[in-house]
């Protein structure tokens, strides 16, 4: 007999006529003469109740009925006289197709942690909270697609493997097929030695320069002169906080009254990148030896090199290598993608209207609640359109989706609010979360609030959580990088409700942002959601050739990587725009789930990819 969904049996199809349903256990309860069964298809989030009459379905037969197992059960629909179901299948055949042995299956009818869910994730599938997560997840997915469609967009698919960083981040997982125990090698040649000699001056000059400028050299000084560097590797020189470098090789470092100023100066841009420019250049193990055996040799100490930075470039020698990627696959470094923003453009430079919607990936060693490793982003392109009608269609599709999950998924979204608040109980009022359909109208019911970046720091700056020093991140004033604590106060304190941040400072944005007249500016906008900050991010691109050079050069991107997006300012240019939907950003803002690993079926993230 041909099966009946779950969500259209509860809706009474078929109802007083023998019907088949099949699905998955999730609870069993007997009395005297009956047992009755929850059964779930995933197809709802609600269960239709199973009533097996023992003078019908001998008790014995029910011995393998357990949380888990996989039933067809055949029977009539009929009205329910109990509470809690309007209707329910009076059972006149049972048949297990899968056991699943209360004894070894993790799921029994009890609360389970998130935590515990996300170790045995290819079975939480089957729980309520993850069965309404991915219901809205497919929605919004569905939604997208539908709206893009909808509205004469073309669907483009960008390559997961590229040869360039769409961000500049420098955060991309490398794609080889070369044999990892076995890399082959090629000398430097000269005038890449002078080139990493001469970047390392740079470092060494600029930094001097700034702490002599503080008047921190004494205190530094005194402070690094303990410093066993001989544990101190290359790769901890390039990429790590000095203060954690100090902390870990120097025990009394705690004790010690240092400048916070020198942490500051040693993460400033400037030093960032000029040492991006040797991050994937250079072979990391060979130097990172080298390295150990040159600081060994040398012994700092405070009369010799108290710099951090000092002299490194000594190291660097005729033997140093780096790795001959003509031998790769490609015959190049290629990389997983941060972005398929580039290649949409290319295509909205023909096709007037695109969009991207794919997995995207960043090998950023963070463990928070609010990054993955891999993940979807939606990025359409438009070409004719500026910044204003960049924002009019982000506004327009974030408010569409929302939309289309309150009329389409409404059960899934009463027991995610219900869990949300049961969740929070024990919070203090002003801790909790606002309730997640009263969230989801709040971003419904009115325009987004506009302001520009400058408008929002001064906001920010006069602000009593700024001026009492409630900010873990002061403002203090242009420049500043806002943080997730300065855009939820904009939207949940300020404004209350949605904002869009526009014409940020061009240092703190990607070079393919359109460079406002006053040369400081950007076209770039952020739209700000309550509870979790920026939730879209965009601009208006760079259409000029010349000024999208110097950009890229001011980036220090080769011009080789990129020739084929410039080439698309040189061959008849025109004015596009476009933007960035993290994918999951939005299911966890529509779901109210507070971790981003609950609302991607298998998470990946630093030390994880299970499944």
């Amino acid at each position: 007999m041909k099966r009946t969904e779950i969500k259209d049996l509860l809706q009474g199809k078929g109802l007083n006529e023998t019907v088949c349903a099949k699905g998955w256990v999730r609870t069993k309860r007997e009395s005297k003469n009956v047992a009755f069964i929850a059964l779930n298809d995933g197809s709802t989030i609600h269960n239709i109740q199973i009533v097996v009459d023992f003078n019908t379905i001998p008790e014995e037969n029910l011995a393998d009925v357990h949380t888990g197992a996989s039933l067809s059960v055949t029977g009539k629909l009929i009205e329910s006289a109990g509470k809690g179901q309007k209707f329910e299948i009076l059972a006149e055949n049972i048949e297990v197709m899968g056991k699943a042995d209360p004894d070894e299956y993790p799921l029994q009818p009890k609360r389970h942690s998130l935590e515990f869910l996300r170790e045995i994730a290819h079975l939480r599938f089957r729980t309520n909270t993850f069965g309404a997560v991915f219901r809205v997840r497919h929605a919004l997915a569905y939604a997208i697609h539908k709206y893009f469609n909808d509205r004469g967009f073309y669907y483009i698919h960008t390559p997961i493997i590229t040869g360039s960083d769409a961000e500049g981040a420098g955060e991309m997982f490398e794609a080889t097929t070369l044999n990892l125990l076995k890399i082959p090698l090629k000398s430097l040649e000269n005038k890449d030695k002078i080139k990493y000699k001469n970047i390392f001056i740079d470092i060494e000059k600029k930094y001097i320069e700034d702490i002599e400028k503080l008047g921190y050299i004494n205190d530094i000084t005194e402070s690094l002169k303990h410093i066993n560097f001989k544990d101190i590797t290359i790769k901890e020189l390039l990429t790590r906080n000095p203060e954690e470098i100090i902390k870990n090789t120097y025990n009394d470092y705690i004790k010690s009254n240092f400048s916070d100023h020198f942490f500051e100066i040693a993460n400033e841009k400037s030093f960032k990148s000029l040492i991006n420019k040797l991050k994937d250049e250079l072979n990391e193990k060979l130097l990172k030896e080298k390295v150990k055996i040159e600081f060994n040799k040398r012994k700092y100490n405070k009369s010799k090199h108290p710099y951090l930075y000092y002299n490194i470039y000594n190291i660097l020698n005729p033997k140093l290598k780096k790795v001959d990627y003509k031998q790769d696959f490609f015959g190049k470094p290629t990389n997983l993608t941060v972005s398929g923003q580039l290649e949409a453009e290319l295509a909205a430079l023909a096709l007037s209207k695109v969009y991207t919607f794919g997995p995207t990936f960043r090998a950023e060693n963070s463990n928070t609640t609010r990054h993955l490793a891999e993940f979807w982003m939606i990025e359409p392109e438009i070409a004719f359109a500026d910044l204003d009608d960049d924002m009019d269609l982000a506004e327009d599709l974030l408010k569409y989706c929302i939309g289309y999950v309150l009329e389409n998924c409404k059960d899934d979204l009463q027991f995610l609010s219900k869990r949300q608040q049961d969740e929070e109980k024990q919070k203090p009022q002003n801790e909790r979360s606002m309730e997640l359909f009263e969230k989801l109208n709040f971003i419904l019911k009115e325009p987004f609030e506009r302001l520009t970046y400058t408008e929002a720091i001064e906001i920010l700056r006069n602000s009593k959580p700024n001026k009492k020093g409630k900010f873990q991140y002061p403002v203090e004033g242009f420049g500043t990088d806002l943080q997730s604590e300065h855009e939820r106060y904009l939207v949940e304190k300020h404004f209350k409700k949605p904002v869009i941040l526009t014409d940020y400072p061009a240092e703190i944005k990607a070079f393919y942002m359109r460079l406002n007249e006053d040369g400081k500016t950007v076209r770039a906008m952020d739209i700000l959601f309550p509870g979790i900050g920026e939730i879209v991010g965009g601009s208006q691109r760079e259409e000029r050739y010349e000024v999208l050079l110097e950009k890229v050069k001011q980036f220090n991107i080769p011009e080789e990587e990129l020739w084929w997006y410039l080439d698309t300012r040189k061959f008849g240019t025109a004015p596009h725009s476009g933007f960035g939907l993290g994918f999951e950003r939005l299911v966890q803002f529509v779901t109210g789930m507070g971790n981003i690993r609950d609302v991607i079926p298998f998470p990946r993230t630093p030390k994880n990819a299970e499944f």
